[in-house]
């Protein structure tokens, strides 16, 4: 019988028609900084291992791991329909979006924020990768406007952002910021620095939670909420790109957040 690996949910999510879960690293078989739960096929990781890590949180989910869809993510605003499992190559996207039951959809991360959308009244469900780039070219509104496609209502749409680094350990270059005020000059709001260098010097700290939560906001959606876990502050729950770099531990696993309307 298939392990069932722990996770998470959150209120705005649960509804009868619906499956999801904001998944860490236990329960699965991976070793090392892989260990154990995975779910990253992009990752230098045992492939059986990470089929079999898959299959679990498939199965937490109530499907198949065939029907457990990750893109091939590449910190995009591209955003994909999908109607059946996968037929050859996965898509170079970092949206999915679904009306059809038992096909669960995914975001896999290490840092960058996981989110999951629900529209409850059309039945139509999205996930997207939102790191930096991807937050910022707007991958969240494409995402919100491919569900509208199928017939969802953004008044209706709910939206969980899932665990992803904090500000307090996302410090980031001075360049980094001011490409953010180029664009906007209010996202200044989203930093802050950080403490004295040994040289004296600050560097701004970024808040990626924030910054995603607002652009929802600004998309019109209201029903939204984000939990609190950091990757890199919990490097025992979670994977973490950022705390693998510092720490000299080369290549990292990957969480993985998901979401599927029940057959």
């Amino acid at each position: 019988m298939t392990k069932t690996p722990p996770y998470k949910t959150h209120d705005l999510l649960d509804h009868s028609s619906v499956s999801h879960g904001f998944f860490g690293r236990e329960g699965g078989i991976s070793t090392e900084q892989y260990a154990s739960l995975n779910a990253g096929e992009g990752s230098h990781d045992n492939p059986e291992n990470v089929v079999e890590n898959r299959t679990r949180i498939a199965s937490a989910i109530g499907t198949s791991s065939k029907r457990l869809l990750s893109n091939h993510q590449v910190h995009s605003a591209k955003v994909v329909i999908v109607d059946r499992p996968w037929d050859g190559e996965k898509p170079h996207a970092d949206g999915l979006v679904t009306k059809t039951k038992g096909l669960a959809l995914s975001a896999l991360g290490a840092d960058c924020g996981p989110v999951l959308f629900h529209d409850p009244d059309a039945a139509i469900i999205g996930a997207c990768h939102a790191g930096w780039g991807g937050a910022l070219k707007g991958i969240t509104s494409a995402t919100i406007k491919a569900m509208e496609s199928l017939g969802a209502t953004r008044g209706n749409i709910r939206a969980v952002l899932g665990p992803c680094i904090s500000q307090a350990n996302y410090e980031v270059g001075h360049d980094f910021k001011d490409m953010f005020a180029a664009e906007r000059e209010s996202y200044d709001r989203f930093f802050k620095l950080g403490p004295p260098k040994k040289d004296g010097q600050r560097k701004p700290h970024f808040d990626l939670k924030r910054f995603i939560l607002a652009r929802l906001r600004d998309d019109g959606i209201t029903r939204i909420d984000a939990l609190l876990d950091c990757t890199y502050g919990q490097p025992e729950d979670y994977f973490s790109y950022r705390y693998n770099s510092h720490n000299e531990i080369i290549d990292y696993g990957r969480n993985i957040s998901a979401i599927m309307l029940k057959q």
